[in-house]
């Protein structure tokens, strides 16, 4: 099909309701919404008054922080975090393991990896082999995130070639140069092996789409595995496992242009350097702008009938709704020009196979979603590379206004070494005027080295924080914006994953001022699996609800995750060395109280 021709701005949102983007997703996907009946948890007030007290917890207390592991885990956690702080093992971890493949043989290597490395950080091969962990775990208070961990093999060449082929569309390999994309938002080849750099993310390359429903497949046993070993548990997915990656490339950078023609509309009207929302244009003023800037129509028609929040104010939630009215999602792919105000297309030509593939992505979202319902598991959308996030962040947004309705389902990731403070305002504030249900998880961020590496290679601004203070500051507004509306609207939850002490501290001594009590269960928090078990513990023995990531896989299909694993407590260990002194203090604990046989009571 053809997009050659230019369209004008009023006409893009003049598509009949029942076929806008919103209800693209939903009727391409077929959701058919699952009621739940749930009802609102409430506290007694005997309960409550109960937890009227200050929230206080010593995460110095080893006995109690440790009391779920035996002796022999104590020490295998002190030789794998000290393995892990040696340099010259971790940046030659592969080849020490293909060493000792040789050496070892198969299955003492296995057995090898089990007892150390693979069973520090991994629960076990398969959906039964991980129940132990998993209940052990639960026995405690802790619950879980089970990630499938398996990764292809691949060589640098083959997913270099994996990742320009499947991130390239026809019209750009058959007329390079012709469509004018920005240079973030296009696949370079230097940059094509997306594994380089990132420390704590498994990564898809995308082969064809029986692969994706094999994916898929994984995700949905994935899903069923969480609902049979852990009461409330999660699932976490990825969403470049289940499409051609090409349109998240794309509707990623439309998205971003939309904004950024937003931005350059307010900063006519004045508003510019102001907070995303705090933008707020006049509604005549906007028609008389884009008139002189040659657009047809009359968007002031657009906006009558009730679509604006606020009578006569376009804000860029309004704005927003300019992108759900379409109707195909080729008709998504395009973009204002700034020149003109015509809007034009980002392609010069988008296939029908391109089409077929994009709503099959929206397809498998839809499965996975309504099979995490059916099974009282909540869904995580993992973040990813920021040239991919602005689309798979407004896909997990369509996602929640279907499954989030009544309880938090589906939660959404925000990288706080981002500039991530207006993606968590805009996301709270529409979901707070539509009435579904907030839900996201706060990380600081998986991809950092390789997003400052490509943006100055390439060319374009960096999008990182400047420092790892400005991440800190950055993820502590976030959060602090999130509890405050926890405080004022009991439809949101959030999951503070984090290994920083400091960061679980800020919550509590927040929550404290707030009033907000652990048997809520509006505030969650997440580790790793094999990681900060001091902090872990201690926050659910106190009542929160602490999930554990926890990967699973066989022993030579997840060597990549703990590769990486090995590389990212490089630098924690060097860093933070609270929880080896720790494990010391209990191991010593033991020792001289005779305690050293210890076995945790189940």
């Amino acid at each position: 099909m053809s997009l050659r021709k230019t369209l004008t701005l009023p006409r893009f949102g003049f598509a009949a309701r029942d076929r806008s983007f919103r209800n693209l997703v939903t009727s391409t996907c077929r959701y058919h919404q699952t009621k739940t009946n749930t009802q609102e948890e409430s506290v007694n007030s005997s309960e409550h008054d109960s937890f009227n007290s200050k929230i206080s917890i010593d995460f110095e207390l080893t006995r109690e922080a440790y009391k779920s592991k035996d002796t022999l885990e104590l020490l295998r956690s002190l030789v794998v975090f000290k393995l892990c702080s040696y340099d010259i093992l971790v940046d030659k971890n592969k080849e020490i393991i293909d060493l000792s493949r040789k050496l070892l043989g198969q299955k003492m290597f296995e057995q090898f990896m089990k007892m150390t490395f693979y069973g520090q950080f991994v629960a076990g091969e398969d959906h039964q082999s991980i129940r132990p962990v998993v209940q052990k775990n639960q026995a405690y208070g802790v619950g879980a995130v089970l990630d499938y961990s398996v990764e292809e093999d691949l060589s640098q060449e083959e997913a270099e070639r994996k990742e320009m082929e499947s991130c390239m569309s026809t019209s750009e390999k058959e007329s390079p140069g012709v469509d004018h994309r920005e240079k973030k938002f296009t696949a370079h080849r230097r940059f094509g092996d997306r594994r380089e750099g990132v420390t704590s993310a498994r990564t898809y390359f995308y082969a064809d789409e029986a692969k994706c429903d094999q994916h898929m497949e994984t995700f949905l046993n994935c899903i069923k595995a969480s609902g049979g070993s852990s009461e409330d548990g999660f699932s976490a997915i990825k969403m470049t496992a289940l499409g051609r990656p090409q349109f998240l490339l794309q509707f990623s950078e439309v998205l971003v242009k939309w904004r950024r023609f937003f931005s350059f509309l307010a900063s006519k009207q004045g508003k510019d350097g102001m907070e995303v929302l705090e933008q707020k244009l006049d509604l005549e003023q906007l028609q008389m702008c884009l008139a002189r800037l040659g657009a047809e129509g009359n968007i002031q028609s657009f906006f009558s009938d009730g679509r604006l929040h606020s009578s006569g104010i376009v804000d860029m939630l309004d704005w927003n709704r300019l992108i759900d009215e379409r109707m195909k999602i080729s008709d998504l792919l395009v973009v204002p020009n700034l020149q003109t105000g015509q809007l034009e297309p980002l392609l010069s030509r988008f296939t029908e196979e391109e089409e077929r593939q994009m709503k099959r992505m929206l397809q498998r979202l839809d499965v996975l979603a309504k099979h995490a319902v059916e099974n009282g598991v909540r869904l995580m959308v993992d973040a990813e590379q920021t040239y991919f996030q602005p689309a798979i962040s407004r896909l997990t947004v369509e996602m929640k206004r279907s499954f989030n309705r009544d309880k938090a389902v589906v939660f959404n990731t925000y990288q706080c070494y981002l500039k991530a403070f207006d993606n968590v305002s805009m996301d709270v504030e529409l979901s707070r005027r539509e009435g579904w249900c907030f839900a996201a998880k706060l990380v600081r961020g998986a991809y950092m080295y390789q997003e400052r590496s490509r943006a100055a290679e390439i060319g374009y601004e960096d999008p990182i924080n400047p420092d790892y203070e400005s991440t800190n500051r950055m993820y502590h507004r976030c959060l602090d914006y999130v509890l405050e509306e926890i405080q004022r609207n009991k439809k949101v939850n959030v999951m503070v994953a984090s290994h920083n002490l400091d960061t679980v501290k800020h919550t509590l001594r927040r929550m404290n001022e707030m009033g907000l009590q652990p048997t809520d269960k509006k505030v969650c928090f997440g580790q790793l699996l094999g990681m900060c078990d001091q902090i872990s513990f201690p926050l659910a023995q106190a009542g929160f609800p602490v999930y554990k990531y926890v990967p699973y896989g066989p022993v030579n299909e997840v060597i990549p995750y703990l590769s990486r694993r090995a590389q990212e407590n490089r630098g924690f260990m060097k860093g933070v060395q609270m929880e080896r002194e720790l494990l010391w203090k209990e191991l010593m604990r033991r020792l001289s109280s005779g305690q050293i046989l210890y076995t945790p009571p189940v």
